[in-house]
């Protein structure tokens, strides 16, 4: 995979500045969608305090197998409050006004539905980089590889621990942008320890496709395992340590309080920008 996309220039940058590059997740829609707007500008910092690098907007859905209790919660929500496939566009201008780029985690459902061409066009009509698909394969996406194409959006595929060394290859193949290395075997959710499956799997990804840009998540929460992370991965990726300041500040009565999800932010930024 040689094209890194605009997803993958942000790594790139960070690689740069001789550090690696955060991403958080954050879903649309919850506590409310305009608080969710609200919160993935913060997470990006201004210009006093760094923020990070890349912002993954969730799309929230009925059935998500991958999503752990913390982002099932929060998604579960924001469905019952009446959020809509669309909102991911204002969520996409949101991020862009900071400068920071976006891409979007979406089960491949919400797109179907709503038109793949018609979905990648507004898409990179709102100013979004591409899309992180779980639950489509490369050999499945025939569709979504033209649509791709045809607006210019990266496509960024998952690889796991259990991927054979043909599945990483033809993934990464696949990929525009940068490839998502699921730590750990199971759904996603802040971890004490970081996975010691995921040196292993990045070792193989680098071995077999030396190219790809790595993005390293499920279980990261600290910026101490940021830090861990990105020592020998592209990216560290950060989303129910985020999600959970948001469940915290709703269950205190202050669901506009962002105050928690800016500490986290602050300590994961930290993180990855200590000098060895």
């Amino acid at each position: 995979m040689a094209d890194y996309g605009q997803s993958g220039q942000a790594f790139l940058k960070a690689k740069a500045e001789g550090r690696g590059a955060l991403v958080a997740y954050v879903p649309v829609g919850y506590p409310d969608v305009a608080t969710s707007y609200a919160a993935m500008r913060a997470v990006c910092g201004d210009g006093d305090t760094p923020g990070v690098d890349l912002v993954e907007i969730g799309l929230p859905y009925s059935d998500p197998v991958l999503d752990g209790p913390v982002i099932q919660r929060a998604g579960t929500q924001a469905l019952q409050r009446g959020v809509r496939t669309r909102d991911v566009f204002g969520a996409i201008e949101a991020v862009a006004s900071t400068g920071t780029p976006a891409v979007a985690m979406t089960y491949w459902n919400l797109v179907d539905r709503y038109g793949v061409d018609a979905f990648a066009r507004d898409f990179a009509n709102a100013g979004g980089c591409g899309l992180i698909t779980p639950d489509l394969t490369p050999d499945e996406a025939e569709e979504w590889l033209a649509a791709s194409d045809a607006y210019g959006l990266d496509r960024i595929f998952l690889v796991s621990p259990s991927s054979t060394d043909e599945r990483i290859v033809a993934t990464t193949a696949a990929c525009r942008g940068w490839v998502y290395a699921t730590a750990v075997m199971g759904v996603t959710g802040a971890r004490t320890e970081t996975s010691s499956l995921a040196p292993e799997l990045v070792g193989r990804l680098r071995a077999l496709a030396p190219d790809t840009l790595v993005g390293v998540g499920l279980g990261v929460s600290t910026g101490a395992q940021a830090r861990e992370i990105t020592g020998y991965a592209d990216a560290a990726i950060v989303g129910s340590a985020l999600v959970r300041t948001l469940i915290e500040a709703e269950d205190a009565g202050r669901p506009s309080d962002l105050s928690g999800l800016r500490r986290v932010v602050a300590d994961l930024t930290a993180g990855v920008r200590l000098r060895s």
